[in-house]
């Protein structure tokens, strides 16, 4: 094993380096060290901080440091594999190195978590029903990665028909945001006198109406006397294929 000052004396004379000359090196970027105090540490009388050390290092070429302390193991092969190269050498390895980066075919691969949750698919939500689907209605509880939710999803329900056509076809799953409320223009999960439906909402000075995309609906007009309840706001939506293939 070697000591500082041994490493640094001994690469400062390769490089045919006087002490001064390192010092001088070392102004160049900004270190102000004395010829002295190169001597001191050649002397193993004081170190040099890490800092300083590593510019030290960059100036006097030492690119292996296990080796650099401890010389090359005679049985093990050198731990850095650049340490018998030339420059010229490093140089050209360097380059196949960055090249390989560069096609991305060598990448490390890292491990993908995938955070996964619990959520509940009603299946009556936009049939005829109670009105009361989230507490009485048929449900599967299914656990789904969590990439395929919008954000802000509370639970799903299965889409019946064709009234929301071309936007949501019958079979599909809508993921909602349970609130009590949606605005003007927005599609949610309605109950209108224990009918429950997927629909856009108008309120407006004609009315109330809950609006089909699909243009041979007509829109249902929600009157004085109606009771209309409010599940929440449609957020986005899957088939049904893609909660078997990211569920488990």
């Amino acid at each position: 094993m070697y000591s500082v000052g041994e490493i640094i004396s001994t690469h400062r004379k390769k490089k045919g380096l006087h002490q001064q000359d390192l010092a001088d090196e070392l102004a160049k970027e900004g270190i102000k060290i004395s010829s002295k105090a190169v001597s001191s540490w050649e002397r193993n009388l004081a170190e040099p901080s890490v800092s300083v050390y590593y510019k030290v290092c960059q100036i006097l070429d030492i690119t292996n440091m296990y080796e650099a302390y401890f010389g090359v193991n005679p049985v093990a092969p050198a731990a850095d594999p650049f340490s018998s190269l030339s420059n010229e050498g490093r140089e050209k390895a360097m380059d196949y190195i960055n090249l390989l980066h560069a096609s991305g075919m060598y990448e490390k691969q890292s491990a993908k978590i995938i955070p996964f949750r619990s959520i509940d698919i009603f299946e009556n939500a936009v049939s005829a029903g109670t009105g009361n689907f989230l507490v009485d209605g048929p449900r599967e509880t299914v656990c789904i990665d969590e990439s395929i939710l919008p954000e802000g999803t509370t639970f799903g329900v299965r889409i019946s028909g064709d009234s929301m056509e071309p936007e949501f076809h019958n079979g599909q799953i809508a993921w909602v945001l349970q609130q009590e409320a949606v605005a003007n223009g927005e599609i949610g999960i309605f109950a209108l006198n224990g009918e429950a439906y997927i629909k856009k909402l108008k309120d407006d000075k004609d009315g109330i109406f809950l609006i089909s995309l699909n243009k041979k609906y007509e829109p249902i007009r929600v009157g004085e006397n109606d009771r209309l309840d409010i599940f929440g706001k449609v957020l986005g939506k899957c088939d049904s294929s893609e909660i078997t293939r990211h569920s488990r």
